[in-house]
């Protein structure tokens, strides 16, 4: 079995296409289709079903993709460790989101590039949970707070947030002071979840209503601008617009609840990635060590 076909049929399952894998791949649809058929001709099973509208995966190509996806990773860490010490080649996937990464850690990813000259580094910037086996990605930067998954990851440093309105709005509907007092106001929210706050030692959650939402940080400062409701969002989104007085801290004795940034890679990867180790000391370098951070591995 080549390897060369099982990374073709992982890329194919990923981008949900042989077109688009092909363009990911570098090579023709030609080429992929051969990978592909001269695989499912050893394995004796159809993997993809062809269509005119695309390629999907079978029932038999859905239960082997996590099993060739993992043995691409095993070889690709077999190879790192033989390489001389330093050096990084091969390909790195990451998803980032889309409201906080091209500002905050596109300039990570691209002093990667600048000191490992040999990898491919293949970033996918969006605010959407992303499967990162299903996808075929090697690892994820989040934000935020992480739920119970079967994801491996890593804290890197600390994330900052607090509750904002515009001017115009406090002029309009008050300044919210205590979480009771935000449940009458409207809210600015990516989904349905709830907000968890401080009150000393103590979290409370809180679950506002709003007629506003966006599952983009970015859109949601954009509405706060517009005097529409309260946001919920990370400093980094907001630097200069509270620094201009356009947005303006709301239920200040409350504190949003703690976040940070995470690597996250999926649970079948016992040990990281020489590329993934060495990405994750560098986000710790730009954000900061975190002092969570001392266990190198948590589950998320």
């Amino acid at each position: 079995m080549e390897i060369e076909d099982l990374r073709t049929f992982v890329e194919v399952a990923a981008a949900e296409g042989i077109t688009p894998a092909a363009h990911r791949l570098g090579v023709s649809k030609s080429i992929v289709s051969r990978r592909l058929t001269r695989l499912e001709e050893e394995l004796g099973v159809q993997l993809v079903a062809r269509t005119t509208r695309g390629a999907g995966l079978t029932e038999a190509g859905i239960t082997f993709r996590d099993y060739a996806a993992r043995i691409c990773a095993e070889i690709d860490l077999a190879k790192e460790t033989i390489l001389p010490t330093g050096s990084l080649r091969g390909r790195l996937r990451i998803a980032a989101p889309l409201s906080f990464g091209p500002l905050h850690f596109a300039p990570v990813f691209a002093e990667m590039a600048r000191r490992h000259p040999d990898l491919h580094i293949h970033a996918s910037y969006t605010d959407r949970f992303v499967d990162l086996i299903a996808e075929g990605f090697d690892c994820a930067v989040r934000v935020g707070r992480l739920p119970d998954s079967n994801l491996l990851a890593r804290r890197v440093g600390p994330i900052n947030g607090r509750f904002v309105a515009s001017p115009e709005y406090i002029k309009k509907h008050g300044s919210p002071e205590t979480p009771e007092e935000l449940l009458d106001h409207e809210t600015l929210m990516q989904g349905t979840e709830p907000w968890q706050v401080m009150d000393g030692n103590k979290t409370i959650t809180i679950n506002p209503q709003g007629r506003f939402k966006a599952d983009n940080g970015a859109a949601l400062a954009a509405a706060a601008l517009a005097g529409i409701g309260v946001a919920m969002l990370p400093d980094g989104l907001m630097t200069e617009h509270l620094a201009s007085g356009a947005l303006v801290p709301v239920m200040t004795r409350y504190p949003i609840t703690p976040a940070a940034v995470y690597v996250v890679r999926p649970a079948g990867q016992q040990q990281p990635s020489r590329k993934i180790r060495l990405l994750t000391e560098l986000l710790i370098e730009c954000f900061g060590q975190d002092p969570h951070a001392t266990r190198a591995e948590q589950r998320e």
